[in-house]
């Protein structure tokens, strides 16, 4: 099983991208793609740039040949000039509407202070600008330069942090003994349900099972480093073998079927229940496949 783990772990960019894909589709199905009507796939055009913009920010910049500095940034003309945007005519325009309405509020742009040393947010040159993704990143950077580290000191952990994930993985999860970043640089959670006080991002809407997870136990016994990026999402590395310990699960249960108490408090209190499928879901699959097979790792365990 941890070999599976490992295979599913170099599966490289073109899976992610995948998955960045489905997302922006099912926002898309849910009334908010909005743009400038259809396109590829039946696609609106804003979710294509949406999809292009998380592509090459999270895991193709180096590809490209466009360097991202220690905060994640890269300059915004470099970043329209990429052909996959080139194609589809983008302007500032375009991506200052998508960094404003997108709802995972994945983006940030900001003023380039060697172009821009005034800040002015009024240029209407790309070149004046800089933009980053938020968090999703498999392109190697360091947490600290553009993430808010989560600390006991500091007094800023949410009362309730979860973990989004789905009963073909389950197995797998707790075989490895915990949730690993699996190609990304970080375990996704969100501060509390989607939806509920602000929380805008950090588990997909299809989730099938939630990982409530003691944050606070694995700062203090675990050495776990936590992270919040802009859009409030909450990311770990995991301990020094790279996995979050199925020994702070604080609870397990399913979100929209239930499936009893799995883990509480560490230790294990049930399987899933006898007749549970567990459907691999679309975009998740070892080669990007969609659902109907029974889940043979881990690896697809990012929910947001």
């Amino acid at each position: 099983m941890a070999d599976s783990f490992e295979d599913e772990s170099a599966r490289g960019a073109a899976q992610l991208d995948l998955e960045d894909k489905v997302r922006d589709r099912a926002e898309k199905h849910g009334g908010r793609s909005g743009g400038r009507g259809g396109g590829r796939g039946g696609q609106g055009r804003e979710v294509q740039v949406s999809r292009a913009l998380s592509r090459l920010l999270r895991h193709q910049a180096e590809n490209a040949g466009i360097a991202l500095d220690g905060e994640g940034f890269a300059p915004l003309d470099r970043v329209l000039a990429w052909a996959p945007l080139k194609s589809l005519h983008v302007t500032l325009a375009d991506v200052q509407a998508i960094v404003a309405n997108n709802d995972k509020q994945r983006f940030s742009l900001k003023p380039n202070p060697e172009t821009n040393p005034s800040g002015s947010t009024a240029t209407t040159s790309a070149g004046d600008y800089l933009i980053r993704a938020n968090q999703g990143h498999s392109i190697k950077m360091e947490s600290s330069s553009h993430l808010e580290p989560m600390t006991l000191a500091a007094a800023n952990i949410p009362p309730r942090v979860l973990h989004g994930t789905y009963f073909a993985f389950w197995p797998a999860i707790v075989a490895s003994g915990g949730l690993r970043p699996m190609g990304r640089n970080h375990v996704h959670c969100s501060a509390g349900e989607p939806g509920e006080g602000g929380v805008v991002s950090g588990m997909r809407g299809d989730a099938e099972l939630v990982v409530e997870i003691d944050v606070e136990a694995s700062l203090r016994d675990g050495g776990v480093a936590w992270w919040r990026s802009d859009n409030g999402v909450v990311l770990t590395e995991g301990g020094e073998d790279g996995v979050l310990s199925t020994r702070f699960f604080k609870r397990v249960t399913g979100r929209k079927v239930d499936v009893g108490v799995l883990w509480e408090d560490g230790e294990k209190k049930a399987d899933l229940p006898a007749g549970i499928k567990g459907k691999i879901p679309q975009g998740k699959g070892p080669r990007g496949g969609g659902g109907g097979r029974r889940g043979r790792g881990g690896g697809h365990q990012r929910a947001s």
